[in-house]
């Protein structure tokens, strides 16, 4: 699956994987006004059974084909959104 990768202009470390380039049109509204400015950083080829350097290919696959888009964070905020 091809995806374009695009880095947040106020949250550092997060990124957003979109199927189509330059298409925001199902992210939510909130979620863009979160991360304001979106950057083009560059596209790749996603394969289930390729490893990321962040979360698990497979995950998100899924999400990219059922919500059209994919918000990877940092690790640190990832551990703080966790339910203890």
């Amino acid at each position: 699956m091809q995806c374009y990768i695009y880095r947040s202009q106020r949250k550092q470390g997060a990124y957003l994987f979109l199927t189509e380039r330059d298409d925001f049109s199902r992210v939510p509204e909130g979620l863009m006004r979160l991360l304001g400015s979106a950057y083009f950083s560059f596209e790749f080829d996603l394969q289930p059974d390729k490893p990321l350097a962040q979360g698990n290919s497979a995950e998100v696959i899924r999400h990219l084909t059922e919500h059209g888009f994919y918000l990877q964070l940092p690790p640190a905020d990832l551990a703080a959104t966790r339910v203890h």
